[in-house]
């Protein structure tokens, strides 16, 4: 019986060892690696901090490149629009999303690194405009390896208003988003891309391509073809423990995908109730958002996104 046992076990395909992931710092920079390579970085040169590029396990990168790269041959929209980020475009009337509010400045501002581990970090921030900082947040990124193929982020906001109420108003340029690569779009711009655009969107509720923009769900993928040709899915989880689950979804056929609990009127065409998604956030109050994001070379049955999802909504 001992014999067979042994002889079982070697039978047995080895399990799993996920990877190892390593953080750096350096200035405004903060490097995270998996297995020694590049997996991301956290990056603080624009007005909002972001994190890129996205690896996939293939290697292919599965954000986009523009703005922080050229000679992709991207289109060069939405500025803004920086891999993986946290920001919205109304905070006591202030533009955090797109920048529009020029004269008073918004800005994310990195205040320091408060926490740093093998597989996770979190850092301090202020959001500031005319010279007046609304809210203080504490944002955490927890990094996994599910299987060779399979990773995730894990992003936590803790949103505290500062010195005064803090209204988040209600537009669909929010909140929390990833830009994804340009094979991985739906549509492109005739002769401005010569990779393409050969990928689907879908949601937790069967829901396909253009039918995702502004609907409920628990979670939202973009899946086609990486840079390099092969499979890709990027997800987005939304936790149900946040404020307004299921979230509605900014999710756009050139490439953004946005959980955003505040457009309300924008998603819902109520024009004549353009405050229907506002939310005040009491002085010393604090909102806090949960979200995860899927980075899986395969396919959407092989993302195994419902069971993801249900281990991460636990």
């Amino acid at each position: 019986m001992k014999a067979l046992f042994a002889a079982l076990i070697l039978a047995c395909p080895a399990a799993f060892a996920a990877g190892e992931f390593t953080i750096s710092q350096d200035k405004g920079t903060i490097t995270v690696k998996l297995d020694g390579k590049l997996y991301t970085e956290y990056r603080t040169d624009s007005r909002v901090p972001y994190l890129y590029p996205l690896l996939s396990s293939s290697g292919a990168v599965l954000s986009r490149h523009w703005p922080m790269e050229n000679g992709f041959g991207e289109e060069q929209d939405h500025p803004h629009h920086r891999s993986l980020w946290l920001s919205h475009g109304s905070v006591n009337g202030a533009d955090f999303w797109a920048w529009t509010t020029k004269e008073s400045d918004p800005k994310i501002e990195h205040r320091g690194v408060k926490t740093a581990g093998p597989n996770l970090f979190a850092v301090n921030l202020a959001w500031t405009a005319s010279g007046k900082t609304l809210l203080n947040e504490e944002r955490s990124f927890v990094f996994k390896q599910f299987d060779p193929d399979t990773t995730s982020i894990t992003v936590t906001s803790k949103l505290t208003a500062a010195d005064e109420d803090v209204t988040f108003g209600d537009t669909k340029e929010g909140m929390f988003a990833v830009r994804v690569d340009r094979t991985l779009r739906m549509t492109a711009p005739k002769g401005k891309d010569p990779a393409g655009a050969k990928g689907h969107i879908a949601d937790s509720e069967d829901r396909k391509d253009g039918d995702v923009w502004g609907k409920k769900a628990k979670w939202v993928a973009f899946s086609g073809p990486d840079e390099k040709g092969e499979p890709a899915v990027v997800a987005m989880f939304d936790h149900p423990s946040n404020f307004r689950y299921p979230t509605t979804w900014h999710a756009r056929d050139y490439g953004l995908m946005a959980a955003n609990p505040f457009g309300i009127h924008d998603f819902e065409g109520k024009k004549d109730e353009p405050h229907l998604g506002d939310h005040v956030l009491k002085k010393g109050e604090t909102l806090t958002f949960r979200y995860e994001v899927i980075l899986h070379h395969g396919t959407m049955d092989s993302a195994k996104l419902a069971e993801r999802w249900a281990e991460f909504s636990k």
